[in-house]
């Protein structure tokens, strides 16, 4: 595959990764139309529109009578989004026979370097507040951005696949609708709708641009309405891990994850300072040549090995880390071995730990 083929495509994933993550207002007009225009293609008169400013805000907006969330939570008994699925299928059965032969290996290119990364990005920057704001399981069919429009979309780009004119403007009703506005639910007779996020902050954590959530300073998301998210490198923490990790509650933490979020965010020298933790014994790392271990003691039956991880950050860094290990540990490099299922003399066997 030519490097020219391989540019547009990065180039359309990162154009619809920055439109998912748009923090602009919606366009309310585009998106009531493009809405309208779907409502009329499954048979209906287009809807009343309640727009919301954030998802907890769509989950609390139902129609008169029925119970809050419930009504979400049973979005599959709804008629309206199963018409839809059966509107989808029959325009992708459609577009998929515009496809010839000679364009799937491009086509195979977009799903690995448009497809699979763009849906890795959006599952660690948009879903999470959706899921944080059903505090449970869900149905994402007619959430956020659809990716099987970027696929069409790509094709069209890329492989140059003709498509009718009245299929383009189907496709374009979704597309326009990903580019517009936030989260949407769709009712017989009303369709809530969500404005996106007026702040959201990420890092690049993979190696095809994939982003996460990710907040030192303040909320990783947050909406109009005040709704608000705090994310520590992908992993969704309580305020006070990111405005006040202190070592008392810390130590009161009941959750793995959140514990070490907070240290991270203190920094493991600071927090074994503060924390006033013992040091049982220290090491040069057979693992990582030029880095130290050390194991200290953290809590009845618990110790914590400090390590300095094997590759450069992308910063420039080596970040320095945390394992916690079983008491009974007492040599660093046992204890190293032990993160790995490997003996201190097998683990010091290794050419470089990463």
């Amino acid at each position: 595959m030519s490097d020219l083929v391989q540019r547009e495509a990065a180039a359309i994933r990162e154009q619809w990764l920055g439109q998912a993550l748009s923090t602009l207002p919606a366009d309310r007009p585009a998106a009531e139309a493009a809405i309208s225009e779907l409502y009329r293609l499954i048979g209906l008169p287009p809807p009343r529109f309640r727009w919301v400013p954030s998802p907890v805000a769509g989950l609390t907006t139902v129609p008169p009578g029925a119970r809050i969330r419930e009504s979400v939570e049973r979005m599959a008994d709804w008629p309206v989004p199963g018409r839809f699925a059966a509107l989808v299928r029959e325009l992708r059965k459609e577009l998929d026979a515009r496809i010839r032969p000679a364009q799937d290996p491009i086509d195979r290119l977009i799903h690995q370097n448009v497809l699979f990364p763009l849906s890795r990005s959006v599952s660690t920057t948009l879903v999470p507040p959706l899921q944080a704001a059903h505090d449970g399981p869900f149905r994402q069919d007619w959430y956020g951005l659809q990716h099987w429009v970027v696929r069409y979309d790509a094709l069209r780009r890329v492989a140059g696949v003709a498509f009718t004119g009245p299929q383009l403007e189907r496709l374009g009703l979704w597309a326009t609708l990903a580019g517009s506005c936030g989260w949407w639910w769709p009712r017989e007779s009303v369709c809530v709708v969500s404005e996106r996020p007026v702040a959201i902050h990420t890092e690049v954590w993979g190696d095809d641009g994939e982003v996460r959530l990710h907040c030192a300073d303040g909320p990783a998301v947050r909406y109009a309405d005040g709704w608000d998210l705090h994310y520590w490198h992908g992993t969704r923490v309580p305020p006070w891990v990111i405005t006040d990790p202190d070592v008392r509650r810390i130590a009161d933490e009941a959750n793995v994850e959140v514990r070490r979020c907070a240290i991270e965010h203190l920094g493991w020298a600071s927090y074994v300072e503060r924390a006033g933790l013992r040091l049982v014994a220290s090491a040069p790392d057979p693992g990582n040549p030029g880095s130290e271990l050390r194991l200290y003691d953290m809590r009845k039956g618990t110790r914590v090995l400090l390590a300095v991880n094997g590759s450069v950050e992308r910063d420039g860094r080596r970040r320095r880390y945390g394992l916690t290990v079983p008491g009974f540990l007492d040599d660093p490099i046992d204890a190293a071995g032990w993160t790995y299922g490997l003996s201190a003399a097998q683990y010091s066997l290794l050419l470089r730990r990463t």
